[in-house]
């Protein structure tokens, strides 16, 4: 089996999230995709609680049985990308762990702790973020380990999102779950 690792802050969880890990199983490059999000101590401006991040995942995986949610860096104190691989690596050893990445983190990769121990030991499928070319961003890594997929994003951010929520804006982007929980919650106001 092919496990896709998606990490990312989702602050919050939008429909590109749910919309990338569902093509990406839908091509055949993962069977399954694993959500996990960001702890606590990640630095990132406007973080909300990892608890809430968490819950808003699980609204957007609600009922497919291939798109599953971790906390395993929530419960953590400080996790590096490599060591979540390696977790989930020894959690499922007999499957192929692949990490999702976008354009975006993908760029920053040389800037992370022991990345060449990432591309050198698990495939990265790179998700281009709209408008990115990412054949230069890959070929500046210099390694046989990235699958570019084929997936076509629409230009959807969490920071924008988060902008708009602030203003009281609602938007399309999020599942209409994930706008209750998000109004009911009263967060990012």
């Amino acid at each position: 089996m092919k496990i896709g690792i998606f990490g990312g802050s989702f602050n919050p969880p939008h429909k590109m999230h749910k919309q990338i890990a569902l093509e990406l199983i839908e091509k055949g490059y993962v069977n399954k995709v694993i959500y996990v999000p960001t702890g606590n101590k990640y630095n990132k401006k406007d973080l909300i609680d990892a608890k809430e991040r968490l819950e808003m995942l699980k609204i957007i995986a609600h009922n497919n049985e291939n798109l599953l949610i971790s906390d395993y860096e929530i419960k953590n104190v400080l996790t590096y990308t490599y060591q979540t691989l390696d977790y989930f690596k020894n959690l499922y050893p007999n499957d192929k762990i692949y990490f999702i990445c976008g354009t975006d983190n993908l760029r920053e990769l040389t800037t992370w702790k022991n990345y060449e121990y990432i591309l050198n030991n698990y495939k990265i499928i790179a998700i281009a973020r709209y408008n990115d070319n990412i054949k230069d961003i890959v070929k500046d890594l210099n390694t046989n380990n990235i699958i570019i997929s084929k997936i076509i994003t629409q230009n959807i951010s969490s920071t924008k999102i988060r902008n708009s929520l602030k203003q009281r804006k609602y938007t399309l982007d999020l599942d209409n779950g994930v706008m209750s929980y998000i109004k009911k919650r009263k967060l990012y106001y």
